[in-house]
This record gives C-alpha cells, sequence and structure tokens, in this order.
C-alpha cells in the first residue's frame, strides 16, 4: 500500500479563539481515531511555530545554520500525518476529513518509493 504524507500548512501569525482550538483539537483526535480503525495510519506530529526552526546547509564545505524557517512564507507546516492508502483518491478523503478537522490548508503529496506491507 502506498503512503501518502498529508501536510498542515497554518498561515503564519493567524490565531485562533480558544473555543476555537479547542473544537479543532476534538475535531483532530476523532480524526485520528478513525484513520487508526481503518488501519490507514503510520505516524503523525504537530509542530511548535516555524520561528522555532533551524535551517542547515552547505557552503563551501562548512555546514552553516540559520535561525528560522527555510523558506519565507505567509504558511509555514504546523504538522503532518503519514497514512497509507491504496489510492491517491482515498488519501484525499483522508485529506479533505483533514482539512475539516483543522479548519487550515491540507497538502496530501505520495512518497516515491512504496514500501513493503
Amino acid at each position: 500500500m502506498k503512503q501518502y504524507l498529508m501536510s498542515v500548512y497554518h498561515p503564519e501569525g493567524q490565531e485562533f479563539p480558544a473555543a476555537e482550538m479547542d473544537a479543532m483539537g476534538a475535531d483532530v483526535d476523532a480524526l485520528n481515531v478513525e484513520i487508526r480503525k481503518a488501519g490507514a495510519w503510520v505516524f503523525a506530529g504537530g509542530l511548535h511555530p516555524s520561528s522555532t526552526a533551524t535551517t542547515l546547509r552547505v557552503k563551501n564545505g562548512e555546514v552553516l545554520t540559520t535561525d528560522g524557517p527555510f523558506a519565507e512564507g505567509k504558511e509555514h507546516i504546523g504538522g503532518f500525518w503519514v497514512i497509507k492508502a491504496p489510492s491517491l483518491d482515498e488519501a484525499l478523503e483522508w485529506g479533505a476529513k483533514a482539512t475539516r478537522a483543522c479548519r487550515v490548508p491540507i497538502e496530501v503529496r505520495p512518497f516515491e518509493d512504496e514500501p513493503e506491507d
């Protein structure tokens, strides 16, 4: 079965009211249960804000570190799921549920290598 990355994109600086955050948390928890019950769960995680990122790159043979995200943008990855699904259509169905639960954009992308089950 193919694996897919579902990336959660948070608009930089967007704040949700506490009640909305509570509802989102409950919806994401329910979705996680549903994904596990369906046998599509591989793993997932939430991330701290992009301001906590450290970027590493090689320049002239030396590794340089820079505080902050690699790309400056209006949205950054705030979390992700790795799921397994028999088709892109099924992965997109999970992505549709995820965008409803998170209330932010979700990008669904297949992994290049298909793991052996």
